[in-house]
């Protein structure tokens, strides 16, 4: 019998509620994909803040033989922004956590990626949920490993509008310098912009449902969603937004998902649009596509993949 090869895969990102989910999925989906690494960056909290945070998501999933790595606590160019108003001082208010038992391994960031890049002998799969600071550091410190690299799957962008301001996302706009960089290196981009995660929802009666697994991940997975939800209700959406989820469901279930392959161009300098990610839509420059960018996704499929991954960690009482 043919056994299926895992993809290896870094976790890099900013922990966030969504990204916390994310890395939930990612372990579920342990028979499709391997984390190699866990890199944490500034963004939704201090870099401080959302590397306590993965290892304590590590330790709630015993996920202690992983290595963790901090890496840039500032933007490429600029002062870090946060966002407190979504994720709450911690960065992962709500339920509480196990306090880790994971300690970090000792090399930065980028010294990890490199590590893994290196030793693999596949190509390897970055999964950037967070400012793509990490991850251009590693592009501008190691090009000689650009070749390692799969592609980088992120959750960022959008091409139609923002969420942090009328043009940008989050992401993107903490760091647009670093977005450039990763769009502009040659390594296939896919991107898991506002144009889907913001159709990927999931509402209080489905994550009630998840609460009902029983098992402390469901359960913590549930709080989660219900701390998010505070600030998403105020703002009229009919659910948590599963923005970074999206980009590690893409790699398990693609089928479920949309997309258009487009040039796409980050503005950096823009008095209104810094942080945009502008698609040449339509192919008008000639430029060939730099990135897949998902712009739809099977909703009730999404919810299903996320409770049965909810559902493998056990059933509970």
């Amino acid at each position: 019998m043919t056994v299926k090869k895992r993809r290896p895969i870094i976790l890099d990102g900013d922990p966030g509620h969504d990204d916390a989910i994310a890395f939930v999925l990612a372990a579920a989906f342990s028979d499709e994909l391997e984390i190699k690494a866990i890199t944490a960056v500034g963004g939704n909290q201090t870099l401080a803040k959302t590397t306590l945070n993965y290892r304590k998501i590590a330790t709630l999933l015993n996920l202690k033989d992983i290595p963790i790595a901090a890496g840039r606590d500032n933007p490429l160019l600029a002062d870090l922004v946060i966002a407190p108003n979504y994720h709450g001082e911690s960065g992962l208010d709500g339920p509480t956590l196990p306090e880790p038992e994971v300690e970090l391994c000792g090399l930065s960031a980028v010294e990890l990626m490199a590590k893994v890049l290196r030793e693999s002998e596949d190509k390897v799969t970055i999964v950037a949920t967070g400012p793509q600071t990490n991850v251009a550091a590693l592009l501008l410190a190691h090009p000689e490993l650009k070749d390692k690299i799969e592609c980088i799957s992120i959750m960022g962008g959008g091409l139609v509008h923002g969420n942090w301001s009328a043009a940008a996302e989050f992401n993107i706009f903490v760091d647009p310098e670093s977005a450039k960089i990763e769009f502009l290196s040659g390594v296939p981009v896919v991107m898991s912009g506002l144009d889907v995660t913001e159709k990927a929802y999931v509402t209080p009666e489905e994550w009630n449902k998840i609460r009902n697994i029983g098992n402390p991940i469901a359960k913590t997975v549930a709080e989660w969603c219900d701390f998010f939800y505070i600030r998403l209700k105020e703002l009229g959406w009919p659910g948590v937004l599963m923005h970074d989820p999206c980009a590690v469901v893409y790699l398990t279930h693609p089928e479920i998902f949309t997309w258009k392959d487009c040039y796409v161009e980050i503005d950096t300098e823009g008095e209104y649009t810094k942080g945009a990610t502008v698609p040449d839509y339509y192919g008008l420059n000639g430029q060939k596509p730099n990135c897949r960018a998902l712009v739809d996704v099977d909703r009730e499929k999404f919810v299903e993949i996320m409770y049965e991954a909810c559902k493998s960690f056990g059933e509970g009482k």
